[in-house]
């Protein structure tokens, strides 16, 4: 069983502060980027300069995630920045096969994101082509939203599907996931937890260890 990685959400960090915040964070095993356009999502957050600007002093890699239209034309220029990982959403993409292949021909890792009401019968049959399986447990577009339980028996099917066929995949939830959430999410396969206002509200460092530490003990308990 791998060890369960937290990535903050920056989205909760001080935005004047980018810098010093990620140091704060620099215990955790990256650091999630939202990246909206205010089409796909109704919200507007970080564009192409200020990604290429994280990455050169993040002490971390950098976790994408582009909640954006049109990402078969967009997210290889993400991924040229060198950051460790680039999720697009499903229902955004045209070709997915197509970009994650490229993605990963570029060096990056590829993810791909299903909002709350897309099934993961959607992506069963390409997963194969992804490192990553973000599972939204909020609707995407706005941070602090409250967890949406209902979406764990997806998130199990998917764990399921990857342990039938032997797959190596990270899945990831990101929406709500605190110290009261992070354990029904590790008992239903999550290994990837993003976290915003969790970890930036209190002491970073000190948030990453419990969140860490909870979802490492649910995951244990629910290990079959």
């Amino acid at each position: 069983m791998t060890a369960p990685r937290i990535h903050p959400s920056i989205l909760a960090a001080d935005f004047a502060n980018f810098e010093r915040d990620l140091h704060r964070i620099a215990d955790a095993d990256a650091a999630h980027v939202d990246v909206m356009d205010n089409h796909f999502v109704p919200n507007l957050t970080f564009g192409q300069p200020m990604v290429e600007r994280l990455q050169q002093v993040s002490p971390i890699p950098l976790d994408l995630h582009l909640m954006i239209d049109d990402p078969d034309r967009w997210a290889p220029q993400f991924a040229e920045m060198g950051v460790d990982s680039v999720t697009f959403h499903l229902e955004a993409a045209t070709a997915p096969v197509t970009l994650a292949k490229r993605l990963r021909a570029i060096g990056a890792r590829a993810g791909v994101a299903l909002r709350p009401g897309t099934p993961f019968a959607a992506v069963e049959e390409i997963i194969e082509h992804f490192d990553m399986l973000l599972i939204m447990t909020v609707e995407p577009g706005f941070g602090g939203q409250s967890f949406m339980p209902e979406t764990m028996p997806k998130l199990s099917r998917a764990r399921e599907h990857a342990r039938r066929t032997g797959l190596e995949l990270q899945l990831q939830v990101d929406g709500g996931i605190a110290a009261d959430t992070i354990e029904i999410a590790a008992a239903a396969g999550a290994d990837t937890f993003v976290a915003g206002s969790a970890v930036f509200r209190g002491e970073p460092a000190e948030q990453i260890a419990l969140l860490r530490e909870l979802a490492s003990a649910s995951a244990a308990v629910h290990a079959h």
